[in-house]
């Protein structure tokens, strides 16, 4: 199995690498950009385990090690 992990900032977290990514891209003359969220993907690699204990245990990572929860939303996907 392949989990997916996708973490960004929660929107109403200031994101300062974003803001200056959006920024680049109007200097670059890219227009209609409203935002832009920087974050982290991740993947891991499952093996031996079913797919209900996988997300239970991934989804336990993500709270306590992976994302900051207090700043950071995640989306876990399990394939």
């Amino acid at each position: 199995m392949l989990a997916k992990i996708t973490i960004l900032p929660k929107k109403a977290v200031v994101d300062p690498q974003g803001k200056t990514v959006q920024n680049a891209l109007a200097h670059m003359g890219y227009t209609g950009i409203t935002a832009v969220h920087v974050g982290k993907y991740i993947e891991i690699e499952l093996d031996g385990v079913d797919k209900e204990t996988a997300r239970r245990q991934l989804d336990d990572a993500c709270r306590k090690f992976l994302s900051n929860p207090i700043i950071e939303d995640y989306r876990l996907e399990i394939e």
